[in-house]
C-alpha cells in the first residue's frame, strides 16, 4: 500500500496521494487519517476527526435503539372446558397483547383423560384465532406438544 485515494477533512477529492504526504496532510490540518475502504484500489482515506466520528456513530446507534420496540412473547393459556365469559375475557387480553405489537403464545393444557379429547382443545385456538382475525396473523397452526396444544399468533403490520 503505497498511495492512496485521499478525501479531505470537507468531503472533497484531493486525489491519489502518497500515503506518507496523506499523513503530513492530516497532520497538517490536526486530523486523523482513517481508511474508509481498504479493498479498493487504491484504498479510500479520509481526514476527519476519528474520535468525534466514534461520538457521533455511537450516538446514532444510541438513538436506533431507543427507538425500537422489543417483541415480546406473551402467553394466554386456555382450557379444553373453558367457559363462555372466561373466553371473553382471555380474548380481551390477547386483543390487547395484539395492539401493543407483542406476540401471543395461546396453550391448552391438557389435565387426565382430556388429551383423549384433543380436537376440542383444538376447536378453542382456532375460536381464539378467528376471533382476532383481523388484528393478527397465526404464525404457528396448534400443535400438539406433551400434555400442551400451542399455537403463535403475530400482531399484522400497521401500515
Amino acid at each position: 500500500m503505497k498511495e492512496v485515494r485521499l478525501i479531505g477533512g470537507d468531503g472533497e477529492q484531493l486525489g491519489i496521494k502518497p500515503i506518507r504526504e496523506a499523513l503530513q496532510i492530516a497532520q497538517d490540518a490536526n486530523l486523523d487519517l482513517v481508511n474508509v475502504a481498504p479493498t479498493a484500489k487504491p484504498p479510500v482515506c479520509r481526514i476527519m476527526d476519528y474520535g468525534k466520528f466514534r461520538y457521533e456513530t455511537q450516538k446514532k446507534e444510541k438513538e436506533a435503539r431507543k427507538n425500537q420496540k422489543i417483541v415480546e412473547l406473551k402467553e394466554v393459556r386456555l382450557s379444553a372446558t373453558i367457559d363462555e365469559h372466561d373466553f371473553q375475557t382471555k380474548q380481551r387480553n390477547v386483543v390487547k397483547f395484539l395492539n401493543e405489537g407483542d406476540k401471543v403464545k395461546l396453550s391448552v393444557r391438557f389435565r387426565g383423560r382430556e388429551i383423549a379429547h384433543a380436537s376440542i382443545g383444538q376447536k378453542v385456538l382456532e375460536r381464539m384465532a378467528a376471533e382476532v382475525e383481523e388484528l393478527s396473523i397465526v404464525e404457528r397452526r396448534a400443535k400438539l406438544e406433551g400434555r400442551s396444544m400451542i399455537l403463535i399468533l403475530a400482531p399484522k403490520q400497521q401500515a
